[in-house]
This record gives structure tokens, C-alpha cells and sequence, in this order.
């Protein structure tokens, strides 16, 4: 199977604590995207996001700096998973954030691009400004 990379930029009006439990915290995360997230916050542990669709497993959590998961949708080839890097950093306005993500397959490329900007940074944003 062809597989893709993935880099993409974000940056938040708040801080890297904020931005780590929204990503990491079962009920935030579920308040900014509007569907049902179970998120473990133990290395080894599952993550279930957009009520199922999404399924993932914590490699490594380091407090408010990195998440590493490896990660599936639910449309995938079956037991194909990517590995999704989230690095949070401090700026003068708030954090940043670099995501990285290998082994998308090549077919669903382009709507995981677009569905980490729409789904996540944007969500995340609104829910900051509110």
C-alpha cells in the first residue's frame, strides 16, 4: 500500500497545558469536535474519538509537550495504522503546535489534511475563543 507523510502547523491563543488536555482529556476533547471521545491518559492505553471512528493507542505522553500515537480511522485497510506526532511549544501569543503523521494511506491523503484542519485546529480555536 502506497502510504503519505504529513506536517502541518497550528497556533492557539492559549497555552500548552490547554492545548494537551483538549487532545488528551475525554470530555474537552469531546466538547470541541461534538462527538463522543474515550481517551486514555496511560501510555499503552486506547483512544476512541468522533464516536468510534478514530482509534488510536498512546505510545508516549510527555505533560504538555508531545503526544505520539499510533492511529487509525475506521476506513482504513484493516490493522493498517499511522503513527501521529503532536509537538506543543510555548509562543509569546499562546502555543504552537506541529503535527506530524506517517503511513496515511495515499488514497485518504487528501481528506486527512483537510479533516485535521477542520475537525481539530479550527474546532480547537472556537472553543478557545468562546
Amino acid at each position: 500500500m502506497d502510504t503519505k507523510s504529513l506536517r502541518q502547523e497550528a497556533v492557539f491563543k492559549a497555552g500548552p497545558h490547554v492545548i494537551y488536555e483538549m487532545l488528551l482529556d475525554s470530555d474537552k476533547h469531546s466538547q470541541f469536535t461534538g462527538a463522543k471521545a474515550e481517551i486514555s491518559r496511560e501510555v499503552g492505553g486506547s483512544v476512541s474519538a468522533y464516536d468510534g471512528i478514530i482509534q488510536a493507542v498512546n505510545e508516549e505522553l510527555h505533560h504538555n509537550a508531545r503526544i505520539v500515537q499510533t492511529w487509525r480511522s475506521s476506513d482504513w485497510p484493516e490493522g493498517h495504522f499511522s503513527t501521529v506526532t503532536f509537538e506543543i511549544f510555548p509562543t509569546d501569543e499562546g502555543c504552537g503546535l506541529i503535527l506530524t503523521q506517517t503511513g496515511i494511506p495515499a488514497d485518504k491523503y487528501e481528506m486527512i489534511a483537510e479533516g485535521w484542519q477542520e475537525q481539530y485546529w479550527d474546532k480547537m480555536r472556537k472553543m478557545i475563543e468562546e
